[in-house]
């Protein structure tokens, strides 16, 4: 069984937890684009973070998925929806909010039977590596700072 996903998942929160170590609150408001500020885009990870936590409780429990629970495939009107939540949160607790999210959620996973996760059960809603979701925004993220 891959159990890779625990060593990538450990590296992108190391990431995730430098740098909201060295962000400021200006930082944490500063738009990426139009509809997104970096506090918002941390959250949009926590959510979905929050979301995995939720399937690794089923898995726990032994519960079968059903197809309404699936991620929706654009999510798009999803992260639109939730979107003027994220920014209602104060930037400083987002970011806190997003790294403990990160960290449960990396402890939870790894503590399943591999075999009970994507990719190793295919049909598996969890994607083990958690990881991917992070290095895609944490990208977005440095390339705004730099900026």
């Amino acid at each position: 069984m891959d159990r890779s996903y625990i060593e990538k998942n450990a590296q992108e929160l190391a990431r995730l937890r430098a740098l909201v170590a060295r962000m400021s609150d200006d930082d944490l408001r500063r738009q990426m684009n139009p509809e997104w500020t970096v506090a918002a885009t941390l959250l949009h990870v926590a959510y979905w973070d929050r979301r995995a936590l939720w399937l690794a409780d089923k898995i726990a429990r032994g519960e079968p998925f059903i197809a309404a629970e699936a991620e929706p495939d654009p999510p798009d009107w999803l992260n639109d929806t939730v979107r003027p939540f994220l920014h209602a949160i104060a930037p400083r607790t987002a970011a806190e909010i997003t790294l403990r999210t990160a960290e449960e959620c990396d402890r939870r996973v790894a503590e399943l039977p591999a075999e009970k996760v994507y990719p190793n059960d295919q049909t598996s809603f969890l994607n083990a590596f958690r990881s991917g979701h992070r290095i895609e925004h944490l990208d977005e993220i440095e390339a705004a700072l730099r900026r």
